[in-house]
């Protein structure tokens, strides 16, 4: 009851009702309008009780990093400082900076528990199934084929990597400006006036900037002005040609933002160039995939939160899958006239899969389950309508058709409550892709971190070794099995496997960063700073870095640039208690006492059971003549970790 009560809080269905009735500029039956919204309600309600779990399931050891628990510009809140970098950043090698305006207010209000953000996630996927309903409903003016492709969108396990993923808020939040704007879209055509165009465009802008999978909608806007809204008649080229011009502004929004993705992501090297992957064999990938997409919409079995890409596919595969492909084409195409959704609804499918279909290969998937939240639409909606036309005119049409549709939707909401369940943690969801795939070398790696962090090192390490016997080039197998070998005392093996990921990706910066540790820790000082000054080159806003230069700067002597070090880190990071304790160290070295004392009170403000920032706040009123308040620090450190009874001198401390 708990959770239900904060579903209706934040999403009023009454509210949404009305609001898609004035968006739409549709006033539908009474009777109609009570029962829509009555179905708007239950599909709310199928989806909270399909995905409230996830209110309990944690954050996943890939993307979930990069985006909220080891990104300090998420952490930072919503700021003036924080919208600049949303704006102008290339981290995740994506610009998207809604989404990450979007994580920003969430960290604001839940900081990093899991929860509140997966709460958004599927409130959005709540908001998304009643405005494609609300939508699909304006457009055909059906009332129960519009509730069975929404309820099929709701339930169907190929979107419950969208939603259950805090990374996927992309997904989610940039459907949801898509569903605005096609709903603005249609109540501009109702009555063509500036203002709802405006609308339209505003829409379309911010869905581009969640995720630019949205430079696909102006073609699904020509599709719907063919089928349903009927604005032209096939063959008609000069009314397609009007209906082209009204929508160039769209383009020009979709080809700046192919262009600024693109760019963003082949600086960032995600883009795989022709040499690894040539023209054939991205083709092959993309038939493939399209393929695999239909048989998993309609057996979703399998399903992988990583598909490993082969490379080279199997000529029969190749083969099957664009006889599949070609053959529903020549068919949609062949019954154009008669049954117009089926090609509307396929060229929806494999035009909005273009961005991801791997033409341009962003990353080493061959495919992804996020990938199908928009596309599948066009899927649902042609089996929909045409199941409904097959059984038109038959005496037991309707009762065949509500038990298939019972039938269907049951099957697939067991199937997405176990899909469900998998994405409860990085450990479950791993372990199911090793199951469900071959030659998974990400899912071992990142499975072997999962049992790093929860201290089960000989399981890692033999996933680590997994990885790397699958693909000896995989850089980040080499560092974790390096960091592990370290944390063992086996630095000088560790060292070597951090050499191994270099030579294969000189510009890693976790790998220079976790290099210069293991070289300041046997004290090989100048080739850990070395290490570090390169790390900063890469990243130079990175404050745990700057704080750990400056301490192999501090061990060499150079404490006028360990200070700068230190203050750099403090600057982008003003609550790093570490770098308030160093920094304290050095003033105190130099005799600048006053000013120690101010950061090592800062340290303690920020992390009260500092041991080391006690002992060394303890040794500095000593020298001030304060004894009483030296003698409690100096107690404190020794309460805390009773080594610092036998401490003589100040001990720097690292931060990781």
């Amino acid at each position: 009851m708990r959770d239900l009560a904060y579903v209706i809080r934040y999403f009023h269905l009454t509210l949404v009702g009305k609001a898609m009735e004035h968006l739409l500029n549709h006033k539908p039956d009474p009777a109609d309008y009570r029962t829509a919204l009555a179905v708007s309600f239950l599909l709310i309600l199928i989806i909270a009780a399909l995905f409230w779990r996830v209110q309990y399931f944690g954050f996943i050891h890939y993307d979930d990093v990069l985006y909220v628990t080891d990104n300090t510009h998420v952490q930072g809140g919503l700021s003036c400082e924080g919208f600049l970098w949303a704006m102008t950043t290339s981290h995740a090698s994506n610009w998207h900076p809604l989404t990450w305006l979007s994580l920003m207010a969430d960290y604001e209000l839940f900081w990093l528990s899991p929860s509140g953000y997966h709460w958004n996630n599927l409130l959005f996927h709540m908001a998304n199934t009643v405005l494609l309903f609300w939508v699909l409903n304006g457009m055909t003016g059906a009332l129960w084929r519009p509730v069975f492709v929404a309820a099929l969108f709701a339930v169907h396990p190929l979107h419950v990597e969208s939603v259950a993923w805090v990374a996927e808020r992309k997904d989610v939040l940039s459907a949801f400006f898509w569903m605005l704007t096609m709903g603005a879209y249609v109540r501009y055509v109702r009555h063509p006036v500036l203002s709802r165009y405006l609308a339209i465009l505003l829409a379309f802008m911010l869905g581009l900037l969640a995720k630019p999978m949205l430079v696909s909608l102006p073609f699904v806007l020509l599709l719907v002005d063919y089928w349903p809204l009927r604005r032209f008649r096939f063959g008609e080229l000069s009314g397609l040609s009007r209906l082209i011009v009204e929508k160039i502004p769209l383009f020009i929004f979709s080809g700046a933002s192919a262009l600024v993705t693109f760019l963003v992501q082949k600086n960032a090297e995600a883009v795989a160039s022709l040499e690894f992957l040539s023209t054939g064999m991205r083709l092959a990938n993309a038939f493939v995939s399209y393929a695999a997409y239909v048989v998993k919409t309609f057996w979703p079995a399998g399903l992988a939160i990583f598909y490993p890409h082969p490379g080279t596919w199997p000529v029969w595969q190749v083969v099957w899958s664009v006889l599949l492909v070609v053959g529903v084409t020549v068919c949609a195409v062949a019954c154009i006239r008669r049954y117009p959704y089926c090609i509307v609804g396929w060229l929806w499918y494999l035009g909005t899969l273009v961005p991801v279909i791997g033409l341009v290969q962003v990353g080493s998937q061959s495919m992804a389950d996020r990938y199908t939240y928009i596309p599948l639409i066009g899927l649902f909606i042609v089996v929909v309508w045409g199941v409904a036309d097959l059984l038109r005119g038959w005496r037991y049409g309707r009762t065949v058709g509500v038990a298939a549709a019972t039938a269907v939707l049951s099957a697939l909401i067991v199937v997405t409550w176990f899909q469900v369940q998998r994405w409860r943690d990085s450990i479950t969801i791993f372990t199911h892709a090793l199951k469900v795939t071959e030659g998974n070398y990400l899912a071992h790696n990142n499975l072997g971190m999962a049992l790093k962090k929860g201290d089960r090192a000989e399981d890692a390490k033999a996933h680590f070794r997994a990885a790397i016997n699958i693909k000896p080039n995989y850089a980040p197998a080499y560092n974790n099995m390096g960091y592990l070998l370290t944390r063992e005392g086996r630095t000088e093996e560790g060292i070597q496997f951090y050499l191994k990921a270099l030579q294969i990706r000189p510009d890693n910066v976790d790998v220079l960063f976790n290099l210069g540790e293991g070289l300041a820790s046997i004290g090989r000082i100048d080739e850990a700073i070395v290490s570090y000054r390169e790390a900063l080159r890469l990243a130079p806003e990175n404050p745990v870095v700057h704080n750990n230069f400056g301490v192999a700067l501090t061990k060499k002597g150079s404490m006028n640039e360990a200070a700068s070090e230190y203050r750099e880190a403090l600057r982008l990071k003003p609550d790093h208690a570490g770098a308030h304790n160093n920094l304290a160290m050095v003033l105190a070295e130099q005799g600048l006492l006053t000013e120690a004392i101010t950061h090592f009170r800062e340290a303690l403000k920020l992390q009260p059971d500092y041991a080391n920032a006690h002992y060394n706040l303890g040794l500095a009123l000593k020298h001030k003549g304060v004894f009483e308040e030296a003698t409690f620090h100096l107690k404190e450190a020794v309460r805390i970790n009773p080594a610092y009874s036998n401490q003589d001198e100040l001990p720097l401390q690292s931060a990781q």
